[in-house]
């Protein structure tokens, strides 16, 4: 058997490990989705029509203020899926289950790939729901079926990025109160970006900030995509942004796995 064989076996099998986890203990998923659908109904519902009225039809891009919301809504579900994801690495780390894989004939990179993949597919079907309830809010999207294909590749790139780097947050974590804790900074990003108001509408200092931090052409660009907003060279920096994420992630979490007392050799 050769190895790249072997490193598949093993990560389907530590993929099935995750889902059976997650159906075992469902509230987990269950919460995780449950955060982006309250922010787009907090959002929408309660502070639509203030924003709505302070921004105008310029800063909604001439659309309802759910078709400028929504793409960020997107975003964040990505990251509520990736904390639940450093909670649940950071589980098996604390709680042995490491130590018993050392014991096992077993691909040293499943146990990671295992996680991601489950993650993966959770965050993707949960970005779908994410939008159906936008759909059923008001959320017109103008895509065709292109645009559409492209929204889904770089929700797709964006999962793995986050995922890889809350991947390492859960490993380099002592303990899953220090795991969320840094999770909160991807949670917190959003904030300061396009997400919820136009970066034009902020203070100079804070402005720069959003503008320039890795978030906010990534929300352009899926806004663009789905309500014909110009994105300009905002596709270029969320692609290039969201493949340094993911590779820092995953370089920051192979390091932190091999050089685990669980599993150093």
């Amino acid at each position: 058997m050769t190895t790249m064989h072997r490193a598949l076996r093993d990560s389907t099998t530590m993929l099935r490990r995750d889902i059976t986890h997650s159906l075992r203990f469902p509230m987990m998923t269950i919460s995780g989705l449950a955060v982006p659908i309250v922010l787009l109904l907090i959002f929408d519902g309660v502070f639509g029509n203030t924003l709505r009225a302070g921004l105008g039809a310029a800063g909604r891009g001439g659309g309802s203020y759910i078709d400028y919301l929504t793409p960020g809504i997107l975003l964040m579900t990505a990251v509520s899926a990736a904390q639940m994801t450093a909670l649940n690495v950071n589980a098996d780390m604390t709680e042995g289950i490491i130590t018993r894989f050392r014991t096992m004939s077993i691909s040293r990179t499943s146990v990671l790939t295992g996680q991601v993949l489950g993650s993966f597919i959770r965050t993707m079907m949960s970005g779908a729901l994410v939008l159906a309830v936008a759909v059923a809010l008001g959320f017109r999207p103008s895509a065709g079926a292109g645009a559409w294909l492209a929204t889904a590749g770089l929700f797709a790139l964006l999962t793995l990025a986050l995922t890889w780097l809350t991947v390492a947050f859960g490993l380099f974590a002592k303990t899953p109160a220090g795991a969320n804790s840094l999770s909160l900074i991807l949670v917190v990003l959003p904030l300061v970006s396009s997400a919820y108001v136009p970066t034009g509408s902020m203070p100079a200092g804070v402005r720069w900030f959003a503008q320039n931090q890795p978030l906010t052409p990534i929300i352009q660009t899926l806004r663009g995509l789905l309500t014909g907003t110009p994105i300009g060279h905002d596709a270029v920096l969320a692609v290039v942004w969201c493949l340094v994420i993911a590779a820092g992630g995953y370089a920051w979490a192979r390091t932190s796995y091999d050089g685990s007392p669980a599993v150093a050799q």
